[in-house]
């Protein structure tokens, strides 16, 4: 993958249709918000379209998987311990999650913690009590980990677009710079991809019965008492399915035909 940060930017004719859109678009015109997020579909049409062509394309897709391995393995000791500030999460995040590659897929991952945290505390406000109450630090309940297994995915792919359309704004339209479409392409791409990710808790729920959630925690780690345990290695097992998703490489549950195109 490289460790230069440097950026030559995706080519062909999607990318380029989606720039010349971006380009064209203006805040105070009609429609404004709508012209915006058909602008984000096509960048997030452009990224699938590269990436069915070829899936090393930016070293997303190994990057987005090694990262989200990370995260499972971290699931385990933020149930056991938590943390007592959103800042330690998000610090202890990028430290056990973020890795260190310096490549514009590396960066996304590193935004994406960020944004995770971000996401998941909108959606838990319970979570932020708990932590300035200090009770947060016995561990963070599995429904919230599972949320942000769930919300870190859809906010790689936000995010590495968000680089997509920042250079863009930089190199044709910098007086854009001050409406932030980059931002607001990004939360738009990650919303519309958060429900494509498979959730840990789900999955253990919708298994055949308790036991075969037990079981494959079991084969890795011996005898499990708690359920809960077997969750951090379904959240692994579950991780490629995660990333071929919202990066449109595993198609069917988008459009509802398999192998169609998203």
């Amino acid at each position: 993958m490289g460790t230069s940060t440097r950026w030559k930017g995706p080519n062909g004719d999607q990318w380029s249709s989606a720039a010349r859109r971006l380009a064209r678009w203006r805040e105070d015109s009609r429609n404004a918000d709508q012209r915006l997020e058909e602008i984000a579909a096509d960048h997030l049409h452009a990224l699938y379209e590269t990436l069915r062509a070829d899936q090393s394309a930016f070293g997303l897709y190994d990057t987005a998987c090694a990262a989200g391995e990370r995260l499972a393995g971290v699931l385990g000791s933020l149930a056991a311990e938590g943390a007592e500030s959103a800042d330690a999460l998000v610090a202890r995040l990028l430290s056990e999650v973020g890795g260190d590659g310096g490549t514009l897929a590396d960066a996304a991952v590193r935004r994406g913690v960020a944004a995770a945290v971000r996401d998941v505390r909108d959606k838990h406000p319970e979570l932020d009590d708990a932590m300035d109450a200090g009770t947060a630090r016995g561990g963070f309940a599995w429904d919230i980990l599972c949320d942000l297994y769930q919300v870190f995915f859809a906010d790689i792919v936000g995010e590495f677009l968000r680089s997509v359309v920042a250079e863009h704004v930089k190199l044709t339209v910098p007086v854009l710079i001050a409406t932030d479409p980059e931002g607001r392409i990004a939360d738009w791409v990650a919303e519309k991809v958060v429900d494509l990710v498979p959730n840990p808790c789900e999955e253990s729920a919708e298994a055949t019965d308790l036991e075969q959630a037990v079981d494959t925690a079991q084969s890795v780690v011996g005898d499990v008492q708690d359920p809960s345990a077997a969750l951090p290695k379904i959240a692994e097992l579950l991780v490629p399915r995660a990333v071929g998703k919202v990066l449109g490489l595993i198609t069917e549950e988008i459009t509802g035909e398999e192998g169609a195109a998203a």
